[in-house]
């Protein structure tokens, strides 16, 4: 047997036991272009991975497993019997070994895992339905019966590359041929378009890094290798005016203007103002509690304007009563359903119309668009503009950017800053507009501009 490399960090389960957890993996290396590494998981646990020079600059990374797909896993708690526990030397020994083919698992396996992984993780459901969805529409179709195995930097460079180059889909009825929007040729609909390419290659990576976390794909290269598209994300945030939102109000139909006030009110999605019921509004701490969240339940605070309001929409009013009701839709239910019943030659009393108006999946779109027509806003606003309004002037009123992402439902202030941090008081400007140099100048509205004499 040739001999081992030696480390003092690696090769005896009390050296390892001093190591810190970490995702990151402690390297040695064995032979020109092959480093073996030891990752220490929480728990103790530690694994051995495979590093392998594959040219240009590059290395491919990869966990080491029986033949049977399992993950190999140090002697850090057990003796090694050559196959799933191995020692420091018996890794060196595998790491050299010919590498094993390819195995079947695909990228729809690896997303169905993935999805699991999120629910037992306590991910809001919220949340993990729009990961579904996007892995259902736009992943899927492309790469779900691709192996794992088989992905090249290329092949997903290609997958992001189609998507951002084509055109947005549209809201379409069930059973009926996909309908898109067409696809603008200026830089903003193509930064759009990249901007939502990169949310789904996260969720792609996110699915791909699972499956090698997992030991259920042999290397992590080939996406390592492939970059979200830079320079997509800084879309100037449109927010409204006070005396812009005051219009949008009034412009409002009646069924709708509830819902925009309440969002200006909170700052809450659309979604989260449509599942609020009457017992959420706790009218003696002035807070609105939100359950259900794409991120994750909080509680709003509210202002004593906001809270007059809340109390006006839940007064008289029982506690599972939606807030926010789309009162139009079901008085078109009605009607409908009233009609029906006299062709039949059947009365209308006493029949029970299930629609409890909640606001549904795109409903807020044609209304908006229509007050912002009628208030003449320019340029238009869509309804997530609302949340966006709530936040900048809140930053701009002083408020500390951590408390404007406790309400706004953020982990931390990062999301804030991104959007909104350029409208906050900064320490830099105040400094420099206090202690720059000044030069005495004043404004001569009476000097008329000169233009050049016609050749």
């Amino acid at each position: 047997m040739p001999r081992s490399v030696r480390d003092s960090n690696l090769e005896t389960r009390t050296a390892r036991a001093r190591l810190r957890a970490s995702v990151k993996p402690y390297f040695r290396l064995i032979e020109p272009g092959l480093h073996l590494g030891y990752r220490k998981l929480a728990g103790g646990r530690g694994t051995w991975i495979a590093r392998r020079y594959s040219g240009n600059g590059s290395y491919a990374v990869e966990n080491l497993r029986t033949p049977d797909g399992e993950l190999v896993i140090a002697d850090d708690h057990s003796e090694p019997d050559g196959e799933r526990v191995l020692g420091f030397a018996q890794a060196q020994q595998r790491v050299k070994a010919p590498r094993q083919a390819v195995g079947s698992y695909t990228v729809a396996q690896a997303m169905d895992d993935y999805v699991h992984f999120l629910e037992s993780d306590g991910r809001s459901e919220l949340s993990i339905k729009e990961t579904r969805r996007r892995i259902q529409v736009m992943i899927r179709p492309k790469l779900g019966d691709v192996k794992v195995g088989a992905l090249t930097p290329d092949r997903l460079r290609r997958w992001r590359n189609d998507i951002a180059e084509s055109a947005p889909r549209l809201r379409t009825a069930n059973g009926e041929k996909q309908n898109y929007r067409p696809l603008a040729d200026n830089d903003e609909a193509r930064r759009k378009r990249r901007a939502t390419t990169n949310r789904l290659w996260t969720v792609l990576r996110a699915g791909l890094n699972h499956a090698f976390n997992e030991g259920k794909a042999e290397s992590d290269s080939a996406w390592r290798k492939v970059k979200p598209f830079r320079n997509v994300d800084g879309a100037r945030v449109r927010y409204l005016s006070i005396d812009e939102a005051k219009r949008l109000i009034n412009a409002c139909d009646p069924t709708f203007r509830p819902l925009v006030q309440g969002a200006l009110q909170t700052g809450a999605r659309y979604g989260e103002l449509g599942r609020l019921v009457v017992a959420d509004f706790n009218p003696d701490s002035g807070t609105v509690a939100v359950r259900q969240s794409k991120s994750k339940s909080r509680h709003i605070i509210l202002t004593d304007e906001g809270r007059a309001f809340f109390t006006q929409m839940s007064r008289g009013r029982a506690g599972d009563e939606l807030i926010f009701r789309n009162t139009g839709r079901v008085e078109r239910t009605e009607a409908i359903e009233r009609i029906r019943l006299q062709a039949e030659g059947k009365a209308f009393d006493g029949v029970e119309i299930k629609d409890r108006g909640e606001w549904r999946q795109s409903e807020q779109t044609r209304p908006m668009l229509e007050a912002v027509r009628a208030a003449k806003i320019n340029p238009a606003v869509s309804f997530h503009g609302l949340r966006h309004t709530w936040a900048s002037h809140a930053v701009m009123n002083v408020m500390p950017l951590m408390v404007v992402a406790q309400n706004l439902g953020h982990a931390d202030t990062r999301m804030v800053e991104r959007h909104y941090g350029h409208l906050a008081p900064s320490y830099v400007a105040e400094a420099i507009r206090k202690s720059a140099p000044k030069f005495g100048f004043e404004s001569d509205e009476s000097l008329a501009t000169l233009h050049p004499r016609a050749a």
